[in-house]
């Protein structure tokens, strides 16, 4: 039985973005080959530098308005692209490289107050996010975010 599911940046968002051109703090979406590998935080897999194009936007992942909002930087496919549909599982392809995608793991109370950190390193997070939760009663969520460049990849909701 899974103790957790993964919350990608839903399908509806990323075609308002692609849509619109406009992100929800009214800039500019900018279209770019990819640079990096990401990833796309709707299919949650890594771009193909050189190859896919995707497009990048500001984003705050939070409900509630408060200091621990952290908007930031975030890349979506310019093209329609399926959610990432494994919920119960973290990626394995953002889990397996390391090197690109160096995890850390931010803990939230239910009024979104950050109240917990912790480094993946060379922990396996599948096993690492049910013990924060079972340790931890009160993290309502998690997210997990690149450790160097500090943006958000996806949310993490106990089950």
């Amino acid at each position: 039985m899974s103790k957790f599911k993964i919350i990608p940046v839903s399908e509806e968002f990323a075609s308002h973005i692609r849509e619109t051109k406009i992100d929800n703090f009214g800039h500019k979406a900018i279209e770019q080959v990819a640079t990096g590998f990401g990833p796309c935080r709707v299919s949650l897999k890594p771009f193909e530098p050189g190859k896919n194009k995707r497009i990048l936007i500001s984003h705050s992942p939070f409900e509630i308005e408060n200091a621990f909002n952290q908007p930031g930087p975030v890349f979506i496919h310019k093209e329609e692209v399926e959610s990432y549909k494994n919920i119960h599982q973290f990626p394995p392809e953002i889990k397996a490289d390391k090197q690109n995608f160096p995890l850390s793991l931010i803990g939230y109370s239910a009024d979104q107050k950050m109240i917990f950190t912790k480094m993946v390193g060379d922990e396996d997070v599948d096993l690492l996010i049910p013990q924060i939760f079972q340790e931890h009663e009160e993290i309502a969520f998690l997210h997990a975010r690149n450790a160097e460049a500090c943006c958000y990849i996806c949310k993490i909701e106990r089950v």
